[in-house]
């Protein structure tokens, strides 16, 4: 019978540590320190809470024990997005939101939207472009020196003070030490985004939306694919997963609560720490 992830890391490959205590724990878990609040509690505040301040801890080695979790937001600011603060600041836990420019100024609520992420010290903010492609991405990809010029855009528009980027309907990575590119005619734009000092970030799992635009299964099934994940090495780094789901996809109270759970469920086991994508490793190497 195969081994589940439990098992496995019993023998040595994960969880050889599960049982430390709770006080080892929170130094190691600055970005989702778990708060008081009852665990009874389904529903999420209609008041948005003050964030705590998050230590600094990017340059910090991950136990041995631990796995890193990336939490990524893409297409904001949008339907959705407070919501997804109200879940972060609940579970006190870090974020990254890849916006898009136009987005971020398409509407009063939008623009409210854009002023609670960046005053939001649980969330650093990152560039998925200024027109999203106009949602044509096979146009969009063929003009390398475009996409350039929509990404430097973004950057100017939205003030992102790094370069760390995410391509519109492509799931691309170009760092030093990682190239990866789903669809080939995305290369050469993706090259010329490298070229010009951008960090492009994908992702490892995604968490898809049904036709209604509403978050796709629940939290259980997501958790199984984490540790699926883990558990045959299949994260583009070893030991660091990048997840990936959007903004508008929490507008529901299902929604809502699936990933406010699948959060709380993740905390929980005490196997995970959560960061930035800023402290991915290798990322803030200069690029060739």
């Amino acid at each position: 019978m195969k081994k589940n992830f439990a098992e496995k890391s019993k023998n040595g490959t994960f969880l050889g540590m599960l049982a430390l205590m709770s006080a080892t724990s929170f130094l190691f878990n600055s970005c989702d320190q778990q708060n008081d609040k009852k665990k009874s509690e389904k529903t999420i505040s209609t008041v948005h809470p003050v964030a705590k301040i998050v230590p600094q801890i990017d340059n910090e080695e991950v136990p041995s024990d631990k796995r890193v979790i990336y939490l990524t937001f893409d297409d904001g600011p949008n339907q959705g997005t407070e919501n997804l603060l109200r879940i972060l600041n609940k579970r006190n836990v870090c974020a990254t939101a890849f916006l898009v420019g136009q987005h971020a100024y398409g509407s009063k609520k939008q623009k409210d939207g854009l002023e609670l992420l960046k005053n939001d010290p649980l969330v650093e903010l990152a560039n998925h472009s200024y027109t999203h492609a106009h949602n044509k991405y096979t146009d969009f990809y063929r003009n390398p020196e475009a996409v350039v010029r929509d990404f430097d855009i973004a950057k100017d528009s939205l003030r992102l003070t790094d370069k760390i980027a995410r391509t519109p309907g492509r799931n691309i990575w170009r760092l030093n030490n990682i190239t990866a590119t789903d669809l080939k005619s995305s290369a050469l734009a993706a090259n010329s985004l490298q070229k010009a000092g951008y960090k492009v970030i994908g992702w490892d799992l995604e968490w898809k939306p049904t036709n209604n635009m509403a978050l796709k299964g629940n939290h259980q099934t997501m958790l199984k694919k984490v540790d699926s994940i883990f558990f045959n090495d299949l994260e583009k780094t070893s030991r660091h997963l990048v997840f990936l789901t959007h903004d508008q996809y929490l507008t529901d109270a299902d929604s809502i609560d699936e990933l406010d759970l699948f959060i709380e469920k993740l905390q929980k086991t005490n196997r995970f720490v959560f960061r930035k994508i800023s402290a991915y490793p290798k990322i803030n190497e200069i690029l060739n």
